[in-house]
């Protein structure tokens, strides 16, 4: 599943796509995102948009060989569990998660000798938005995004899943509806309108 996309835009050019006010002037963040990285979010608060900055990845702590491990989960696919149900039965722990191509493995090297990597991008949005979940954390904020069934442009490439791409009509559902709504927007995005490189 998805763990590496990209935010190729500014904190002002995602905050002017989202109708978002920044939390700080100096937003910035590291344009290949991987997990444990802190990324750009949009909350919504008392009505109004909020651009700030998460740690990708909520942890968990799992069975190791010798002695429990912490496993950073940055994709939530059955939102009815108990990990991702409270988060997501919570308008105020909903949020967008903006990105502009995220990657699955491709076999082989790229042209650096690193992973080789599937890019998808909607050309039709510079700016587009996951459907994302948050907690607070310790030493911050964390978030996930939400996959589905791959669409036929992601699953020859990736036929296990695809992070929930959400349509700009559908940002404010996903921020602020019933949790049946948000259920219905967990579906593939049409794949005529993604490319892949």
């Amino acid at each position: 599943m998805c763990n590496l996309y990209r935010v190729r835009k500014s904190a002002a050019e995602v905050a002017q796509t989202f109708d978002a006010r920044l939390a700080a002037a100096d937003l910035a963040w590291q344009e290949e995102i991987y997990p444990r990285y802190d990324a750009p979010v949009i909350i919504a608060n008392d009505g109004e948009r909020r651009l700030g900055m998460m740690r990708w990845g909520f942890p968990a702590q799992v069975p190791g060989k010798t002695r429990p491990v912490i496993k950073y989960v940055t994709n939530a696919r059955n939102l009815a569990s108990p990990f991702w149900r409270s988060a997501a039965m919570n308008p105020t722990r909903r949020c967008l998660v903006p990105f502009t191509a995220f990657a699955e493995p491709r076999p082989g090297k790229d042209g650096d000798d690193h992973p080789a990597q599937y890019w998808f991008s909607l050309p039709g949005q510079p700016v587009a938005a996951f459907a994302g979940l948050w907690r607070p954390g310790e030493a911050g904020p964390l978030f996930a995004f939400a996959t589905t069934e791959p669409n036929g442009l992601v699953a020859p490439r990736h036929p296990r899943a695809m992070p929930v791409i959400l349509m700009a009509e559908d940002h404010e559902h996903w921020l602020t509806g019933s949790y049946s709504d948000i259920l219905a927007l967990q579906a593939p995005y049409p794949s005529r309108l993604m490319a892949v490189e």
